[in-house]
């Protein structure tokens, strides 16, 4: 388990010194399964095929999540991120506006699967890794 990579990406994406796909990308090459980042803690969690995990808190986003969850609201902000208008703590900002909680990346399933505080998801495919 490197876990360097892994409060690496952490500590790049909340410095907004790397991109979604780089964080996927080192993630990948480190063996990672899947990551859930719980955005009310300010912790990521990794996951290792073999049941291994490390947890990683990083500072909050101070943005209190809305009550009511959009689907739509997250998906703007996936579209502006991928945009580049965008940068990841204002898109953390933003999904929190749009009721989400946290989120859960799957190296394997290729998706990241966003939630809010009652189960409401929105799922967003996403392309594998490059090597």
């Amino acid at each position: 388990m490197d876990i360097a990579v892994m409060e690496e990406c952490t500590r790049a994406s909340h410095e907004e010194r790397i991109t979604f796909g780089e964080v996927v990308g080192r993630l990948s090459g480190a063996g990672v399964a899947r990551y859930h980042a719980d955005l009310m803690r300010g912790e990521t969690t990794y996951f290792m095929p073999d049941g291994q995990s490390h947890r990683v808190t990083d500072r909050t986003v101070e943005t209190r999540p809305a009550s009511a969850f959009s689907a739509d609201g997250v998906l703007a902000a996936v579209r502006a991120i991928q945009a580049g208008k965008i940068k990841y703590l204002t898109f953390c900002r933003q999904i929190m506006e749009a009721g989400c909680v946290g989120y859960l990346v799957s190296m394997q399933g290729r998706r990241a699967v966003y939630y809010g505080r009652s189960g409401e998801t929105y799922v967003e495919p996403f392309p594998a890794a490059a090597p």
